[in-house]
C-alpha cells in the first residue's frame, strides 16, 4: 500500500468506528412493540379494599398512558392478575407474568403476605419488584430487587409510639393483630420498638383474617389494665374489633395501623368507628402537606382525576396503586426494555414527588419515605380529622 493510501485507510477505519459507536447509543433502549408490567393485586378475597383501590388507580394511569401515546410512541400495557388475597395464589400469578407475558417490571402485592411470596420468584427472574404493602420485612433487610412504596412498619410503629406517649402519656399498653405476616410483622416491631419509648405491652392477642368475632381477645385484654389499645390489621379486622369493643365497653383508646387508612373502614365499623385514631399518609387530609410543594400538587392532580373518573376520594391504597405505576413507568422511560436497568433506574430514583410522599431510594433504602409523611388521624363523626 502506498504511504498516501494509508492516511485515508486510517482515516476510513476512524469514521467507520465512530459511526458503530454512534449506531450502538442509538440502539441502547431495546426496540419492543409494547412495554409490558405486571400487576399483582388483591381484587378480591379479605383484602379487597386495598386491591380494588389500587386497581383502579393502576387502570386511571393505563387510560392516561394510551392517550399520551405511551412512552415515545410506544404503547405501555399493565397485565393485572387477581390473587384473591390467598399468597399462594400470588405466587402463581407473578409466575405467570414473568414466563408466559414476559414482564420488565411487576408491581405488587397488595398484602405482606403476597409480597413475600412473589419475591423468590422476582428475584431469580432478575425482575423488579414494586411492593404495595407496609410489612418492615419486604425491604428490611434489603433485596436487590425489591422496592416498596407504602409508609413501612417501621415508620408507622415510631410514629403511633410517638403518639401513645407524648399524646396519651401511655405506660402500658395491649396489641390485636391479624395472625397474617402483615399484622405479626407489625406487632414484632412494636414488642421491639416500645421499649424505647418506655411503653409495656401487657398483652398480645391476634385473630384469623377472616374472623368476625374478636370478642374472646378483647375479654382478655380487658382485664389487663392497658392505656390503650393498638390494633394492626387491614379490613375487615379491625371493623370487628372495633365493634366488639363498643359491644363490651371498653373505654380505653383504640388505635390502628395504616391498615385501617380508608373509608372502607368507618363503613364497616358503623359509628365504632368514631373516636379511633390511626397513622396515615398526610394525602388523606390534603391540608397537612406543605402548600404550593410538588408533593402537595401530586396529590391535588391525582385526586382530581381519580374523583371525576370513579366519583370516589382517593385513600392511601389508591396512592400506594398509583404511586407504584408511576414509579415503574418513570423508570421503564429511563431505561426501555431492559429488567436490570429498570431496577437500577427505580434504586436512584430521588425527591420523587408522589402521592404518599417524597421517595428517594438508594442501594441501602428500598422503602423510600421519611416519617415526616406520616400523621394521626382521628375519626370524628364519620370523617377524618387531623390530630394536631
Amino acid at each position: 500500500m502506498s504511504a498516501t493510501g494509508r492516511p485515508r485507510l486510517a482515516v476510513a477505519l476512524s469514521l467507520f468506528i465512530v459511526a458503530a459507536l454512534l449506531a450502538a447509543a442509538g440502539c441502547g433502549k431495546k426496540s419492543v412493540s409494547e412495554y409490558r408490567i405486571g400487576v399483582v393485586l388483591s381484587a378480591s378475597g379479605p383484602a379487597a379494599p386495598l386491591g380494588q383501590a389500587e386497581q383502579r388507580s393502576i387502570e386511571l394511569l393505563q387510560a392516561r398512558l394510551d392517550s399520551a401515546g405511551g412512552i415515545d410512541g410506544t404503547q405501555v400495557r399493565f397485565l393485572v392478575e387477581d390473587d384473591e388475597s390467598d399468597p399462594a395464589k400470588a405466587s402463581t400469578a407473578v409466575n405467570k407474568l414473568i414466563k408466559q407475558s414476559q414482564v420488565l417490571a411487576v408491581i405488587g402485592g397488595s398484602t405482606t403476605g403476597s409480597t413475600l411470596a412473589m419475591v423468590p420468584v422476582t428475584e431469580k427472574a432478575m425482575v423488579p419488584q414494586i411492593s404495595m404493602a407496609a410489612g418492615v420485612k419486604i425491604t428490611q433487610p434489603v433485596n436487590k430487587w425489591v422496592f416498596s412504596v407504602a409508609p413501612s412498619d417501621a415508620l408507622v410503629t415510631d410514629r403511633i409510639l410517638t403518639y401513645l406517649k407524648d399524646d396519651l402519656q401511655a405506660e402500658k399498653i395491649a396489641v390485636i393483630h391479624d395472625a397474617n405476616a402483615y399484622g405479626t410483622g407489625g406487632a414484632e416491631e412494636l414488642k421491639k420498638t416500645a421499649p424505647s419509648y418506655g411503653i409495656e405491652i401487657a398483652a398480645v392477642e391476634s385473630y384469623g383474617s377472616a374472623d368476625t368475632d374478636m370478642t374472646a381477645q378483647l375479654t382478655k385484654i380487658n382485664q389487663a389494665g392497658v392505656d390503650a389499645l393498638v390494633v394492626w390489621g387491614t379490613n375487615p379486622g379491625p371493623a370487628s374489633v372495633a365493634r366488639n369493643a363498643r359491644d363490651l365497653g371498653m373505654e380505653v383508646p383504640l388505635v390502628g395501623s395504616s391498615g385501617i387508612a380508608n373509608k372502607k373502614f368507618i363503613e364497616l365499623a358503623g359509628t365504632a368507628a368514631d373516636g379511633v385514631v390511626f397513622a396515615a399518609s398526610r394525602l388523606i387530609i390534603p391540608s397537612s402537606i406543605p402548600q404550593g410543594s410538588d408533593w402537595a400538587k401530586s396529590v391535588e392532580e391525582f385526586s382530581s382525576e381519580y374523583e371525576k373518573k370513579y366519583q370516589m376520594d382517593i385513600d392511601t391504597f389508591a396512592a400506594h396503586g398509583w404511586d407504584a405505576g408511576n414509579i415503574a413507568v418513570d423508570a421503564v422511560r429511563k431505561a426501555g426494555a431492559d429488567s436490570a436497568g429498570i431496577r437500577d433506574a427505580v434504586e436512584k430514583t430521588k425527591d420523587y414527588a408522589g402521592v404518599d410522599g417524597v421517595f428517594t431510594y438508594s442501594p441501602k433504602d428500598h422503602a423510600g419515605l421519611e416519617l415526616d409523611a406520616l400523621i394521626m388521624v382521628k375519626i370524628v363523626n364519620g370523617d377524618w380529622t387531623l390530630v394536631p
